[in-house]
């Protein structure tokens, strides 16, 4: 089985006010993600991680990857710079790309941490996954509901994912019912 998540930032104490995440500290939002991740990813299953996998502390990255189920496939997104300096980090992931374009059960899929106008594929109907706007519904987000609205844009931030690594068709749905919401501000 195929999962998908974007920014996780473990070990990002910030994020936890920037993005309001339900945590009251990094401790609770770290062992919370590794729990809900777990629970649902097997140890045959493959997970893309569309960046931003961790914040900076390189020995708290790979205590947590060492803890994830899983082939870990990172996408690499603009707070992974730090800890992809680490061989050791880098051994936890099955591979590393910046931009990736993978086959889910016959759905062509590019992946990259930022949201793009155009990707591989997109005139073949390929979908694209993306991160990096978390659960914003500012004017990047407005801006991707008009430029797709066949949804084949889908954002698999953590921050609407809740928190847990989801399938494809997971995603579609999430994204479906986040756009509803997106509507009414």
């Amino acid at each position: 089985m195929n999962y998908y998540i974007a920014d996780p930032h473990f070990g990002h104490s910030n994020i936890i006010k920037l993005c309001n995440r339900p945590f009251n500290d990094i401790e609770e939002m770290n062992e919370t993600i590794i729990k809900n991740w777990n629970d649902k990813v097997k140890k045959d299953d493959t997970v893309y991680i569309v960046g931003d996998f961790a914040y900076k502390d390189k020995g708290k990255a790979i205590s947590i990857a060492s803890r994830l189920n899983g082939h870990k496939i990172l996408i690499e997104g603009n707070h992974d710079k730090h800890n992809l300096q680490s061989k050791e980090f880098r051994l936890y992931f099955d591979e590393i790309r910046q931009q990736f374009l993978v086959n889910d059960n016959g759905r062509m899929i590019f992946l990259c941490h930022y949201p793009v106008i155009e990707w591989d594929g997109y005139y073949r109907n390929n979908y694209h996954i993306y991160g990096h706007i978390h659960n914003s519904v500012n004017e990047t987000y407005r801006n991707i509901c008009q430029i797709d609205p066949d949804i084949r844009m889908l954002n698999c931030g953590a921050d609407i994912t809740n928190f847990t690594p989801v399938t494809f068709d997971e995603l579609l749905e999430i994204n479906k019912e986040f756009r509803k919401k997106f509507r009414s501000y």
